[in-house]
């Protein structure tokens, strides 16, 4: 048992990865991607935390959380809860606050990104030292399971309108399951401005901006298991607000 503890060690090469979960009403949810999360981990060998960030939500989420800080240690879990919905983008600078990894996962906490791409991430960035490493829904065997036609087109037009304009150098734009250097992710952020569906294209923008490099690997986006989406007709209309606000200003 110690020799295998001492090959995981070994693995990890002394780099521990902070998982970032920003959490509203995922009371459903949160069991299983940490569960997840914590066997993929845990098979890989590399050091890691899941840092849960709760704005407040009526459901009961926070008190889910607690319960798993519990079962898995308060080394693994960490509660940072803010009182009330403050943008995700908010989210990300107050779980970097309390990151110990050097590498800092984002992904949803909804059970559209699955655990089991995380050493995928990892190994690709170790391959090329990418500053980040994006996973694609539209490169190699990526996909989209279990949305309707609508969504499917909103998602392919938003890349494609944003490749033409901005030509950023990655495939898919509004994802949200990456894997950054810390100090790259801080340095992103603070130069963000955009909200909502908008942030994580801006983040891929100003990235290539800044000449960090990135990286890509091929996953399948499954849409929510439990709950409601929060894409509508006023997200649309901010994406392409802000779309045109990048354009103007990049």
């Amino acid at each position: 048992m110690a020799s295998r503890k001492g090959s995981q060690q070994s693995r990890g090469g002394g780099d521990k990865y902070s998982v970032l979960l920003p959490t509203y009403n995922e009371r459903e949810n949160l069991p299983l991607i940490v569960w997840l999360l914590v066997k993929y981990f845990g098979e890989s060998g590399y050091d890691y935390e899941i840092i849960v960030i709760d704005d407040g939500s009526p459901d009961g989420t926070l008190e889910v959380a607690e319960q798993l800080q519990k079962i898995y240690g308060e080394d693994k879990i960490l509660l940072r809860p803010r009182a009330k919905k403050l943008g995700l983008g908010t989210a990300y600078i107050h779980g970097i606050k309390h990151a110990r990894g050097n590498y800092v996962f984002i992904m949803d906490a909804d059970l559209s990104h699955h655990p089991k791409f995380i050493p995928e991430f990892i190994k690709k960035q170790r391959e090329g030292g990418y500053d980040l490493v994006s996973g694609t829904r539209y490169r190699g065997d990526g996909g989209v399971y279990g949305w309707d036609l609508r969504r499917k087109l909103i998602s392919r037009g938003a890349n494609y309108v944003t490749q033409v304009l901005l030509r950023p150098g990655a495939s898919d734009l509004t994802g949200s399951f990456r894997l950054y250097k810390k100090e790259v992710l801080e340095s992103l952020v603070e130069r963000c401005v955009s909200k909502g569906y908008v942030f994580q294209m801006e983040m891929i923008v100003r990235a290539r901006q800044l000449n960090y490099t990135i990286g890509e690997v091929p996953i399948s986006f499954v849409d929510r298991v439990y709950g409601e989406s929060k894409l509508g007709g006023n997200e649309i209309v901010s994406f392409l607000k802000g779309l045109l606000t990048l354009f103007a200003t990049t």
